[in-house]
């Protein structure tokens, strides 16, 4: 696209490129290509593109790919972009604000991608709102100012180190692949901008408990100078905390490299367990095809022999009707990093259901209930899907704060029944079996929901 037909589609759209809005366009097609090529595109894949403005990086995308979504916040390009890819069945254009726009949709689709070239003000927004845990993106390719992705791959120890680069490390690793010059853009931006690529982190960090890692690095990084011990909350010893993590007492933010945040956080948290596996030696009834108790015996046995046995499921709803979902720790032993219900567990020997479900809503989501706000939804048998369990499914509903043990759950968030339900058709692998079985008995017991 040169600069004479980009000043000719802004005209016909009636765009006048806004610096509020961060609207610098790209003109070089050589660039936008090989910016496209960088997320190495299949057929099966979607990619959601951000800030699409006339299309340049779209129109090396579609064709070679199952679906394109565009997000455009100005109302004029968003408009232009649906006449653009009219005869385009693969493309969708949501005219939204990227920073607000809800992202659990784009769960439902086997690989997706993000691409964009993001407005210099409203960058750091947009990363937070699409790439914080738990994301449904597999890879991005983004070009912002250059100075932000310097912040974002920054090493520790340097001025660049800061909250932003903590909280994209937690989750990605990231590479910056080429610096584009101002000239590539209309109107020409003041300084370079760097095109980087984003993977999910492949060397797994120890189990920590995300929430408690953010506020701990938002706290030691809000005043700079000072050193880390006036900047924690109170209550932590940092003299101990310092001594057993290695770290110098005088130490500042940006002296603690990711790692050392991430240990700094299990140290801190005050509802860590050791990484001990789930209680092998607790004692389990064995029950017959009609859910009669015919015995006990050990849970690693039931689980090696593949004994009937009991558990509960229990689906958490808030007060607008969405259901919360974990992501199994991937220290599990059984369906490790799969999506599950909101909380589920083995009925011990001698334990009535309901009193298990109680049970499990305080141990894995720190909820207290009492047995008569549950309400049984209905019975599985056992079967190869459940793992040979004869499963109680029971829901309530949560005004509490939810608060999950990190080694038990690495990330928990609320969805809309419509959600869950487009994502479970679209990518099964993606949960827990005995949570597949659950749905489908929620789905029979609610049918006005999804009709």
């Amino acid at each position: 696209m040169t600069p004479t037909e980009l000043t000719e589609i802004l005209a016909e759209a009636g765009v006048v490129p806004s610096k509020k809005l961060g609207q610098n366009f790209l003109i070089d097609q050589n660039v936008a290509e090989w910016i496209a090529n960088q997320l190495d595109l299949h057929p099966d894949d979607t990619i959601v593109e951000v800030g699409p403005g006339t299309g340049a990086l779209t129109e090396h995308v579609v064709g070679k790919v199952a679906r394109v979504i565009l997000v455009e916040f100005d109302r004029r390009l968003a408009e232009y972009l649906t006449k653009k890819f009219a005869d385009r069945s693969e493309v969708m254009v949501i005219n939204a604000d990227a920073v607000r726009i809800d992202v659990r949709p784009f769960f439902a689709h086997k690989s997706v991608k993000l691409l964009g070239n993001l407005p210099y003000s409203a960058g750091g927004a947009i990363l937070r709102n699409f790439l914080r845990g738990p994301s449904p993106f597999k890879k991005a390719v983004l070009m912002l100012q250059k100075e932000m992705i310097d912040r974002i791959l920054a090493p520790h120890g340097c001025k660049d180190y800061g909250v932003l680069t903590l909280r994209m490390q937690c989750e990605w690793q990231g590479e910056p692949v080429k610096v584009v010059p101002p000239s590539c853009f209309i109107p020409r931006p003041m300084i370079d901008s760097t095109v980087m690529t984003l993977e999910p982190r492949q060397a797994a960090l120890p189990v920590h408990d995300r929430r408690l890692f953010d506020e701990l690095v938002r706290r030691g990084f809000a005043q700079r100078r000072k050193q880390l011990r006036k900047n924690l909350p109170d209550g932590l010893d940092w003299e101990v905390l310092s001594r057993d993590l290695d770290l110098s007492p005088t130490a500042r933010a940006e002296e603690l490299s990711l790692e050392d945040w991430v240990n700094l956080t299990r140290h801190a948290d005050p509802y860590f367990t050791k990484e001990e596996g789930q209680g092998d030696d607790e004692m389990l009834n064995i029950v017959d095809e009609n859910d009669e108790v015919i015995g006990t015996e050990r849970r690693d046995v039931i689980h090696r022999d593949g004994l009937t046995h009991r558990a509960v499921h229990i689906f958490a709803l808030n007060k607008h009707g969405e259901i919360f979902l974990q992501k199994r720790s991937r220290l599990k032993d059984k369906c490790p990093g799969l999506w599950d219900s909101s909380a589920a567990g083995h009925v011990d020997a001698g334990e009535d259901y309901a009193v298990c479900a109680v049970r499990e809503l305080e141990e894995e989501l720190g909820l207290t209930a009492d047995i008569t706000e549950l309400k049984e939804v209905g019975k599985l048998g056992a079967h190869a899907n459940t793992g040979w369990e004869h499963v109680r499914l029971y829901a309530t509903l949560v005004e509490g704060a939810i608060r999950f043990p990190c080694v038990e759950i690495e990330y928990g968030q609320f969805f809309t029944m419509e959600q869950i339900e487009a994502w479970v058709t679209a990518v099964p692998e993606d949960f827990a079996p005995g949570f597949i079985s659950c749905w489908k008995l929620w789905k029979e017991e609610n049918p006005g929901r999804f009709e």
